[in-house]
Order: structure tokens, then sequence, then C-alpha cells
């Protein structure tokens, strides 16, 4: 068995390598043909080389185009070309800067159009060869009815490729009954339930090697970024708890400020010509001013381009929706390309928000989420953020407790250059029409039907 995960392992390897060096061989025969005048005579053309390279292997990692079987075909092939568009747009102006001149762009371009064509081959290749290699786990879902359960097999259901889950158990049956059935799958997603029978389904799946997919509580994401520690002889698991430490929020402020003054500065054309537009549309407000809750709680004023109507929610705050008739013909436009939020840099150069954190909801949703979820108002320990964990790997209608276990992952594992990470992921999902999704209204019926249910009283 292990010799047969190394020999799958191997072949991957294998065929990421012969991607990269394929994408690298390209760029050298481009640039020795068409740009000889930014060649060197000796040595420093492997500097040119070896900074193509990790700079297209860097934008590769962090945008995910190498997590073949991980990410769906289309958006490995995405997360691919846009690396190469940044790395080509970067190594170009390098070779210009050792020409000292700017260079003709449409070889370049050319080169970026090929490549696509390499990309698009090679990692349909590999995605052919991955799910050659390992067939879908057969799993067993072991659920809870409620909305998380349903939901994440849902998801797991559209991946049918990976993901076999070929019978479900509810948790309410006896543990017997459960481990029964357990014996006869290869994997197991284990929903959120109960702890203790939980605690014993998980040792029970542990002793007998089933694989193990594991819907996270917020208890478990708290407890899964402790530090093992030693008191004596007895191992214990420490959680600091404490939040950014004051270097930490020292230095995340001065990035927020220098970052929001470039981005207002870069962006004010976009922002005079869409404020223009906005006002010729319907000679409405060009700003949408509403409140947001953000770190401790705090209320403030978020800025926004208006993209719906005026007065849209005079009839009582509304989620959006995916065909909602209140957003402006300019909205259609603004929404999708969040060009509507650029108005938040102010908000952070002001202090009221920082470039990277949690998404501040406005104060009916944090009161109507805590309702259901006693919890949720842990994700105010830091700052709300212009983009973040949950923005990035989420989407504008994901669920209330999806938000809340992904702010979580980001505040317990915040680092500088996460930040600098997240932001550099920001760019790839700006184009992703899915992250800019409304709330279906089906959607919306469901969260006011869960939210009725929670906020009910039980007869006497």
């Amino acid at each position: 068995m292990d010799s047969l995960i190394r020999f799958r392992k191997s072949v991957m390897s294998i065929l990421k390598l012969l991607t990269i060096i394929s994408v690298v061989c390209t760029f050298i025969g481009c640039w020795q043909i068409y740009y000889e005048e930014s060649l060197f005579s000796s040595k420093g053309n492997y500097v040119v080389v070896l900074s193509y390279l990790i700079i297209f292997v860097a934008f590769t990692s962090i945008y995910g185009g190498f997590k073949v079987g991980v990410l769906r075909l289309h958006e490995i092939i995405y997360s691919s070309c846009l690396s190469l568009v940044f790395t080509n747009f970067i190594i170009y102006l390098e070779l210009s800067l050792v020409a000292r001149q700017m260079l003709n762009p449409v070889n370049m371009i050319i080169l970026t159009a090929c490549q696509f064509l390499i990309i698009a081959v090679s990692d349909y290749s590999q995605n052919s060869v991955y799910f050659a290699l390992y067939s879908a786990k057969h799993i067993l879902a072991i659920y809870c009815n409620d909305c998380q359960s349903r939901d994440i097999i849902k998801k797991m259901q559209h991946v049918k490729e990976r993901y076999s889950i070929d019978k479900g158990i509810s948790a309410d049956h006896t543990t017997g009954e459960i481990k029964a059935e357990i014996d006869k799958f290869q994997a197991v997603l284990i929903c959120d339930f109960e702890k203790s029978k939980k605690d014993e389904l998980l040792k029970y799946c542990y002793a007998t090697r089933k694989r193990i997919y594991l819907l996270p509580s917020t208890n478990d994401i708290i407890t899964n970024n402790s530090y093992q520690s030693q008191i004596f002889d007895t191992p214990i698991l420490i959680c600091r708890n404490r939040g950014l430490s004051m270097e930490q929020r020292v230095i995340k402020r001065f990035m927020d400020i220098v970052l929001s003054s470039v981005a207002i500065l870069v962006s004010s054309p976009i922002m005079l010509v869409v404020s223009i537009a906005i006002k010729m549309c319907d000679k409405g407000p060009i700003l949408f001013k509403q409140n947001r809750v953000t770190i401790n709680g705090r209320i403030f004023n978020v800025y926004k381009f208006r993209s719906m109507i005026v007065d849209a929610d005079s009839e009582g705050a509304k989620k959006a929706t995916t065909r909602d008739s209140r957003i402006t013909p300019i909205g259609k436009i603004i929404r999708p390309l969040r060009i509507d939020e650029l108005p938040q840099f102010f908000n952070v150069l002001l202090g009221s928000m920082s470039i990277v954190g949690p998404r501040p909801e406005r104060t009916e949703n944090v009161h109507e989420y805590t309702q259901q979820h006693n919890e949720f108002d842990l994700r105010h320990r830091v700052k709300g953020g212009i983009t973040g964990y949950a923005q990035i790997y989420g989407k504008y209608n994901t669920s209330p407790i999806d938000k809340l276990n992904m702010d979580l992952i980001y505040i317990e594992n915040y680092s500088f250059l996460n930040d600098i990470k997240l932001m550099v992921m920001t760019i790839k999902i700006l184009f992703v029409r899915e992250s800019s999704e409304g709330f279906s209204e089906e959607a919306n019926a469901d969260i006011k039907k869960t939210s009725k249910k929670q906020t009910e009283k039980p007869k006497q």
C-alpha cells in the first residue's frame, strides 16, 4: 500500500514538473528570439530564468494551480493562467529594465496565449491521470438533521469524481448500529452532533483506519490551533486565545494606512467615473452608508458606491438575491467586480476597518446570526476587513456558521505573511462570479425559517 501511494505521488509530481519545465522553456525561447537586447553576456541570464521560475511557482501555489484533485478543473486552469499573466507581466518589466527601454509587448502577449494552451492541456491531463490513480472514496455520512449537515452532503455529492457518499445514517441511531455501518465503508463523513457520541465514533474510525471527513464545530477550530506542551510527564494543549499581539496590531495598522492611501490614489480615476455614472443613472446619492459591526461589537458606518435603487430597504432590510430587482444597471456592473467597495478604503484609512479581516456584518444580521449561533460574536475579536479568509474561500451567500468558522481560522492563524497572501488571493476572486452571488430566494426563505425557529419560545 505504501509503495502504491509513493508511486501515485511520484507520477503526479513528474506531471507537475513537466508543466513547469514547458512553461519556463517557452519563455526562454521567446526571450532569446524576440528580446535579444535584454540578454546578458554572462550569468545574469540564469538569474532571470530563476526569477521567472520562482515567481511562477509562487503565484501558482498561492492561487491553487497545483491543487489537482482538490479544486475543479476550470478553477485549476484559471489559477494557473492568472499566475502566468502576473509572472509574464513582472518579467516583461524586468526585461525592459535590463534593456533600458520599454520592449514591444506583442511577443510577450503571444507567448502568454501559447502558454495558456500548454496549461489547459497539461492541467486536463493531470486531472485525468489523478482520478485514474485515485478513485472516489466510498463514504458513509453520519449526519444530524440540520442545515449544515445537509449542505456539506450536497456539496460533496456535486464532486462525484472525488467523493461517493453511498449511504447516510442519522446520529440518532445507537453507537453500535453506526459502527456496524462504518465497517462497510472506506471513509466516513462525521457532521457536528452530540460530543460524547462524536468522540466515540472518531476513536472507532481511527482504530479501524477509516479516512475521516470532519465537519468542525467552533470548539474544534479553537483547539486545532493550540500548541502542545508538557507538564512533567503529562502532555497538554495550550490555547492562547489572546487575539493579535500589540506588535501585530501596530504592523497591521501601518500596513492598512500605507496600502489604503495607495489604493485611493490609484483607483481615484475609476471612482470618479463610477460616481458620475451613478449620478447620471437615477440622480440619486452616489454613496451608500450602512451600519456595520466591527471589533468588540463597535458599530460604524461603512461606505460603498450605491448599487441599488434609492430607498431599497424602505420595506425593511432584505438580503440581496441573485436576481434582485433593486439592483441598478450600474450596480449590475460594479457589484460583480467589487468596484462598489472601493470607498471602503476611506474606512480603512480612518481606522474603522482593516484591509484584511472578517467581513463586517450589518447590525440586523449580527443580531439574527447570534440568535442562531451564540458563538457568532467571537469573530469580533479583530477589526472587520474589506477582504479576508471567508471572503476569498466563501461566497456572499455562504452560511453564517461557515463564515464564522472561516473567520476563526483566520484569527487563530493570524500572521503578517498570511495577510499578504490573502491580499494576493483577492485579485483571483475579483473575476469569479460565484463569490459575489446573492442569496437565492429559497435560501432567503430558509434563513428566515431557521431564524424563526431559533427565536420561538417553547410552549408551556
